[in-house]
C-alpha cells in the first residue's frame, strides 16, 4: 500500500462491498508518476470452506506502481449473504443481505 497516492487510508464505505473497480475519489495520483489512471493486477478469486475470497492489486496504468491490495469475502452464512471489503483505497465495508424474497430483520423493525 502506497499512503502517499491516497487521499485516505482505508475510508469507511459502510455497506458498499465491490469485488471490482476501484474508489477514484480517494486517489489523489500516483506518488511516482503523478498519473490518475488504475489498472488490476494479480487477480486471484479462490474458495476456502464456502467463502469466495477474491484478491488483486490497484496499480498505476502507467508505471505499474501498487497502490494498494483490494481484499474482498462473499460467502452465505443461514439465511444471509455475507460481503466484506477491505482495502487502502477503496475502504472497509460489511454487508448482510437476505436471501428470502423478505428480509425477516427489515420486516421486525416496521413495528417500532
Amino acid at each position: 500500500m502506497c499512503e502517499s497516492c491516497l487521499k485516505e487510508e482505508y475510508p469507511n464505505r459502510d455497506r458498499m462491498c465491490l469485488d471490482s473497480g476501484a474508489y477514484m475519489a480517494n486517489l489523489k495520483c500516483c506518488c511516482k508518476c503523478q498519473s490518475n489512471q488504475v489498472s488490476v493486477l494479480n487477480k486471484t478469486i479462490s474458495e476456502d470452506d464456502g467463502i469466495e475470497v477474491t484478491v488483486f492489486e490497484h496499480a498505476c496504468g502507467t508505471c505499474q506502481h501498487i497502490i494498494s491490495i483490494h481484499n474482498y469475502k462473499f460467502w452465505v452464512e443461514g439465511d444471509y449473504q455475507e460481503y466484506e471489503m477491505d482495502c487502502a483505497l477503496c475502504g472497509t465495508a460489511e454487508d448482510s443481505i437476505s436471501i428470502l424474497p423478505d428480509d425477516p430483520r427489515k420486516a421486525s423493525l416496521d413495528f417500532f
